[in-house]
């Protein structure tokens, strides 16, 4: 199987996972944190849903300057909107990858703020980095708030303690 199918798959299967995450947060409770330093349900939420932009940015660019952002936060104020900013950016995670070679996933793809370079990265491992592994780490950290406020937790990789 091609890199860039392996990397298809699983966008595809992890997708699915932060969907039925996401579909579970109760936008009553939008502006409701764990902790001072914690972000807002809506605002991990909103992050979450954002994240697969990474995954087309990165195939259609060389770099990410934060000296000039590309893009801002959503505004997002319920489940439907929640989902909407998520398809769209699966949508177009899905699309880029598609069109890419396995050649463009060995290019490299650079972080940087004006002049200063951060890293330089091959586009693979920006990928599975900025959109995956990250979108994993928040989907871990929304299932924790989901915790708290007592609403049941899907599971991910297999069933979870309020599925059973």
């Amino acid at each position: 199987m091609s890199l860039k199918n392996q990397l298809l798959a699983e966008i595809k299967d992890e997708g699915t996972k932060t969907k039925k995450m996401l579909s579970s947060v109760p936008f009553d409770k939008a502006d409701w944190k764990p902790h001072e330093k914690s972000m807002t349900l809506g605002k991990l939420a909103t992050h979450i849903a954002e994240n697969l932009r990474w995954a087309w940015y990165i195939l259609e660019s060389d770099f990410v300057d934060f000296a000039n952002r590309p893009f801002g936060a959503s505004s997002v104020t319920s489940n439907e909107e929640l989902l909407t900013v998520f398809n769209e950016h699966y949508t177009k995670a899905i699309a880029a990858l598609e069109k890419a070679a396995d050649e463009d996933l060995e290019k490299i793809w650079i972080v940087k703020s004006g002049d200063t370079i951060f890293m330089e990265l091959k586009k693979k491992v920006a990928i599975r980095g900025w959109a995956m592994s990250h979108s994993v780490h928040h989907r871990g950290q929304l299932s924790v708030y989901l915790r708290l406020l007592d609403v049941p937790v899907p599971g991910m990789y297999g069933q979870s303690a309020d599925e059973k």
